[in-house]
């Protein structure tokens, strides 16, 4: 298969990790020849490419791709485009982010590319926006997502935002979460002393971290509002600002001259490899970004063992369950966001167990072996739309990921929450032959996760109780120990 990636930029974040992971991973695991398309890596956020092994791929740079809107460069980077894919003849294109998203499938597009698929990282329209740009940026994407096979969103809110936009309707979407290497972050902690020391924290510090862009709309302003509150509850409370941007110097200026003097640290810009070292100094991650897909710091640190706060933005509630991996907190609301980080701030045991809970959901939900597994399954099942309906899944949510049975673990593991009583329907169903049909429905209970343990897969017999779930695929077969 001959796979064209397009993104606008490959800078040091988040869509551009996940569009290179799944780049490397089509080449080297499924040998797939893979084509890179970007422009130049412009910004203080540093250059994605440079800091990771690219040998397996081939890179192609587009100088008049940008991010910025600029009429005349745009229209000579879409005709470039459409002279690679004239050349080079891939059989899909998948595009991300907005301007690389517009311009490589309509490139594609024009050009009767067999599956063309966009991922939606985060929407390029918001509420902060003035309404004439909020209009715009909408209406560019529904032009768009008429000319592509599927969108790929990495957070079932960022379908849901899409759609509710008039975007496209939702039988278009699939979610797959965004990967990662988890295995840096199941270690992280063995660097956790080396990396206070040198950060200049102290054993008994309560760290709270902050991994972003230092660049608008990414919350940074208020995290520092509440710090002011938590250093009053927390005498031990410091704060680690990992990451680069315009606002830097602002920012720096700001805690210097406030009660925060000597608490903050700011890394600067820091290799995504370097990530899981940062995150082990923390005891907490604080995501107050006001837009976001789903940030990839939130299941990092999750997986790292980490608890996390955030705003209830965008995608942020798939992972941070409130009482059971974090805390959620209104957007933009300091009080609350205080008052979060101070009972955390004061409790090691609460901290301990949602970060222990945290890495439990999450770890095989985001590797990039995942991700990229069921991307390659959505090009095929394009690519060869007369496959059989049994090979098409029957929901696009994202817990109906994987096999049959790893439908079933995620739907009970993942939206369950812990101290929360939640039914479930047993169908017991007559056996294929012999017997008189008819069926007996009974309700029982589970009282909390640990209950999960009590079920077991094995293959069904004549007179199983079949468990269903509803809109979620074929007959699940269960037994459960009383």
């Amino acid at each position: 298969m001959r796979v064209l990636h397009c993104i606008t930029r490959m800078i040091v974040g988040g869509a551009q990790e996940n569009t290179l992971f799944n780049c490397l991973d089509l080449a080297e695991r499924y040998q797939d020849e893979v084509l890179l398309v970007t422009g130049p890596s412009l910004g203080a956020e540093g250059d994605l490419l440079s800091r990771m092994d690219t040998k397996s791929i081939r890179v192609e740079v587009i100088d008049p791709l940008r991010r910025n809107i600029h009429p005349k460069d745009d229209f000579k980077a879409y005709r470039a485009l459409q002279e690679i894919i004239r050349t080079w003849k891939p059989d899909v294109v998948h595009t991300h982010s907005a301007k690389g998203g517009l311009l490589g499938r309509a490139a594609a597009w024009k050009s009767s590319v067999p599956a063309v698929i966009h991922t939606v990282h985060g929407a390029p329209f918001h509420p902060y926006q003035r309404a004439m740009s909020r209009w715009f940026f909408i209406a560019c994407e529904r032009w768009a997502a008429n000319r592509c096979h599927r969108l790929i969103s990495v957070a079932d809110a960022m379908t849901d935002l899409m759609v509710s936009a008039r975007v496209a309707p939702r039988e278009k979407f699939t979610t797959i979460y965004s990967g990662m290497d988890v295995e840096p972050f199941l270690r992280s902690e063995t660097h956790r002393t080396e990396m206070r020391q040198q950060l200049g924290f102290k054993p008994d510090d309560v760290v709270f971290g902050k991994i972003a862009r230092l660049f608008h709309l990414k919350g940074h302003e208020y995290v520092f509002s509440a710090a002011r509150r938590v250093i009053e509850q927390v005498p031990t409370a410091k704060f680690l600002m990992v990451g680069d941007g315009l606002l830097r110097d602002a920012f720096e200026a700001q805690v210097a001259n406030s009660e925060l003097a000597g608490r903050v640290v700011f890394t600067g810009l820091v290799s995504p490899s370097e990530i899981p070292k940062y995150l082990s100094a923390m005891d907490v991650l604080v995501h107050a970004s006001l837009r976001e897909g789903l940030a990839r710091a939130l299941p990092q640190a999750l997986i790292a063992g980490k608890p996390a706060i955030s705003f209830d933005i965008d995608g942020a509630r798939e992972v941070v369950i409130n009482g059971a991996t974090g805390c959620l907190v209104p957007a933009c609301d300091v009080d609350r966001l205080a008052q979060a980080m101070i009972e955390l701030g004061l409790s090691a045991e609460q901290r301990h167990a949602f970060g222990r809970e945290g890495r439990l959901r999450f770890t095989d939900r985001f590797r990039h072996q995942t991700m990229t597994e069921r991307i390659r399954a959505e090009y095929e099942r394009i690519l060869n739309p007369h496959a059989s309906k049994e090979s098409s899944p029957k929901s696009t949510r994202a817990e109906t990921a994987g096999s049959h049975c790893d439908r079933l673990k995620l739907f009970f593991h993942d939206s369950l929450e812990p101290s929360v009583s939640h039914s479930f329907l047993r169908t017991t169903l007559p056996p294929d032959q012999g017997e008189e049909s008819g069926s007996s429905i009974q309700r029982g209970e589970f009282s909390s996760i640990e209950s999960l343990s009590s079920l077991t897969i094995r293959p069904p017999s004549s007179r199983e109780s079949r468990e269903t779930l509803l809109d979620a695929g074929p007959m699940l077969f269960l037994s459960v120990r009383e």
